[in-house]
C-alpha cells in the first residue's frame, strides 16, 4: 500500500511539474510577461526582409506572449520570428532555457543572440522544440544544443557566450504554409 501511494505521489508531482504554471524552484525566471519595467519589449522579424510574404508578430496580454501569424513560402520566404529587445541576459549559470508553451503541434525554435558576428552580421544560436496542439507543456532547450547560424546558414562557430545574451527569440520555419500560433507563459533558465 505504501509503495502504491508513493508511486501515485511521484506520478502526480512529475505531472504537476511538467505542466506547472510557475517555474520550478531550481529555475531562474527570465520572463513572465507581466508588463513590469524589467520585461523586455518584443519585435517581429519576418521573411519580408528578403522579399517573403509571411506575417507574424508578438502580443503580450494577460501574462502571456502570443506569437502568431501566417507562414508563406511565396517569393522564397518561409519564416516568422519574434525577438526580445531592451534587456540583456546573463545565462552563464544555466545549462538550458525552459519555456512553458501552448502550441499548435508545429515545430518552433528558441533563438539566442549575443554580440557575436560573422562578417559584420549578427550570429543567432538556435535549437528546435516540438509543441502539442492545444496543450500547455514545458520544453527544455539545452544551451549546448544551440547551433550558430547567420541568416539561416549554419556556421562552425563562434561558440555561444551565455554571459552575453542580448536577445531571446522564437522562430517558425517548418516549411508548412498556413496559420501558426504559440503562447508562452514564462521563460526560465535552468
Amino acid at each position: 500500500m505504501k509503495l502504491q501511494l508513493l508511486a501515485i505521489l511521484l506520478f502526480c508531482s512529475l505531472t504537476l511539474s511538467a505542466n506547472s504554471a510557475v517555474p520550478e524552484a531550481s529555475m531562474r525566471t527570465l520572463m513572465e510577461f507581466d508588463n513590469s519595467p524589467q520585461e523586455a519589449r518584443w519585435v517581429a522579424v519576418n521573411d519580408g526582409v528578403m522579399g517573403g510574404r509571411s506575417s507574424g508578430g508578438p502580443t503580450v496580454a494577460d501574462g502571456k506572449l502570443e506569437f502568431s501569424g501566417e507562414l508563406s513560402l511565396a517569393n522564397n520566404g518561409g519564416f516568422s520570428s519574434v525577438r526580445s529587445a531592451g534587456r540583456d541576459f546573463d545565462l552563464s549559470d544555466a545549462s538550458a532555457v525552459v519555456l512553458r508553451v501552448r502550441g499548435d503541434g508545429r515545430r518552433y525554435q528558441l533563438r539566442l543572440a549575443t554580440d557575436a558576428r560573422c562578417r559584420g552580421v549578427p550570429v543567432s544560436y538556435g535549437g528546435g522544440f516540438e509543441t502539442t496542439a492545444g496543450e500547455w507543456i514545458q520544453v527544455r532547450v539545452p544551451l549546448a544544443s544551440l547551433e550558430p547560424t547567420v541568416r539561416g546558414s549554419s556556421l562552425e562557430g563562434p561558440p555561444l557566450d551565455p554571459s552575453k545574451v542580448r536577445e531571446i527569440g522564437l522562430l517558425i520555419a517548418d516549411k508548412q504554409e498556413g496559420p501558426f500560433s504559440l503562447s508562452i507563459d514564462w521563460i526560465a533558465a535552468e
